[in-house]
């Protein structure tokens, strides 16, 4: 559990992150991700115009979780 807290303290000061950012962050593969999508209604990161998905930090949180 230490090492969680000190990942998700070293998470950008930023509202939005990409796919791969968060794979990277969490240290979770991006089709893992986009499964718990399907598994975990909370886990619903936005859309952007060209359809790329973007997690709110919130969503980044949860996946620490």
């Amino acid at each position: 559990m230490e090492g969680t807290a000190q990942s998700e303290s070293a998470v950008p000061a930023k509202d939005l992150f990409r796919i791969g950012e968060v794979s990277r962050l969490t240290a979770t593969k991006p089709f893992v991700l986009r499964y718990w999508e399907t598994e975990f209604p909370m886990l619903q990161p936005v859309k952007s115009p060209k359809g790329h998905r973007l997690y709110r930090r919130e969503d980044v949180d949860m996946v620490f979780v």
